[in-house]
């Protein structure tokens, strides 16, 4: 990233998600997090018009399918059993960050289709330059990933989640679209959580103390040990505290503390942007009954509704999250292959895998605590 300069980069992206921003991006390297060493090599892309940046992306080359939140082993071993390679390939995504909204960079006034062409043609040359066996975009914005089909990629389906605020007036208003069980069951677990003498607040990053960031390290450290070869422990303790210096105005902390305790007992970081919040890492010095529901989930909501924000992705997994107000969505990942026999396995597949994350979805919904329409 450094290879950018920070102020075009930025002028470049949308506030409607903050991990398009060069200084996320550019602490994700610094930090270690991304380096060959990890499997990601930065192989950015850059398009200039004269000597402005007019369209930019970021790009990896992957050794590995690992910490990618988009789980692409069984393509790697229809390609072994064809006796096809399926690494290295080219990553277009944020690292670490299964969020929807990445795209080609673009400024204002610049033609998507044209540029997008432009970008594709290039990235394809690199690829067959370095034997890679294909483009894989990530988690894309919804407008992008239907611009990218109509450049051959396939489109996959997966299931993700999602709050969405159509003008809530407090949390109490939002409480009321519930059943009345699952009503009564969240307003019991948040009075047994203050009955058990903690405290919430969510905290915006510019108020947080310096030792907050250290201290989310640790808590997210913790988290993911407690998962084991389950976890996705991705970020070293430089990235957190790099946070504190270059990106803590996009940021805020939901914050939980024991009384007459000043270090926070738990804590979550949250990021926000463009009306939109975001649910990154989360962890506790103990284990205390309702604690996570409350800072991931409903103290950042409760923060959303005073601010006027419209949605909150709270982050991937999680069937509980129906119960508490998160609808199931649909997010896409991007994929074109260089190999016909590869592209001719995957399509022929998808649509079944496609059909299967649908019914996925519909699933969920009856998992939802929310009153059902009259008649329904």
């Amino acid at each position: 990233m450094r290879s950018f300069n920070r102020e075009e980069w930025n002028a470049m992206t949308r506030d409607d998600t903050p991990f398009m921003r060069w200084e996320w991006l550019d602490l994700l390297e610094t930090s270690g997090a991304v380096r060959p060493e990890t499997g990601w090599l930065p192989a950015h892309c850059g398009v200039r018009a004269g000597n402005v940046l007019a369209g930019a992306a970021p790009l990896y080359l992957k050794g590995h399918g690992q910490a990618e939140f988009v789980y692409d082993q069984i393509w790697a071993d229809a390609a072994s059993r064809m006796d096809l390679p399926y690494y290295p390939k080219l990553v277009a995504a944020t690292p670490f960050t299964p969020v929807a909204g990445y795209r080609f960079l673009a400024l204002p006034g610049i033609s998507r289709p044209a540029l997008s062409g432009a970008m594709l043609e290039a990235m394809s040359r690199l690829a067959e330059a370095h034997d890679l066996s294909g483009l894989h975009v990530l988690f894309a914005g919804d407008d992008f990933a239907d611009e990218l089909e109509d450049f051959d990629f396939i489109a996959w389906e997966h299931q993700g989640f999602l709050w969405q605020n159509p003008g809530y007036r407090d949390f109490d208003d939002f409480l009321d679209r519930f059943r009345a069980g699952q009503r009564k069951n969240i307003r019991r677990e948040r009075q047994r959580l203050r009955d058990s003498g903690v405290e919430v607040a969510v905290v915006p990053g510019t108020d947080a103390p310096d030792s907050w960031f250290s201290l989310m390290y640790d808590y997210y450290e913790d988290t993911n040990d407690k998962f084991g070869e389950w976890g996705c422990k991705y970020l070293p303790r430089a990235f957190f505290e790099g946070l504190a210096d270059c990106f803590r105005d996009r940021l805020a902390f939901s914050a939980a503390f024991l009384r007459g305790q000043e270090e926070p007992v738990g804590l979550a970081l949250l990021a926000h942007g463009g009306g939109a919040l975001f649910g990154r890492y989360w962890g506790a010095a103990e284990e205390i009954a309702f604690l996570h529901f409350e800072l991931c989930y409903y103290a950042p909501i409760e923060w959303a509704i005073a601010r006027g924000l419209t949605r909150f992705d709270p982050g991937m997994g999680g069937e509980h999250k129906p119960r508490r107000g998160f609808a199931s969505r649909t997010t896409r990942s991007l994929h074109r292959f260089r190999d016909p026999r590869l592209s001719s396995v995957f399509a022929l597949n998808i649509p079944k895998i496609n059909a299967m994350t649908r019914e996925y979805i519909d699933s969920l919904e009856a998992f939802s605590a929310f009153k059902r329409p009259s008649g329904t």
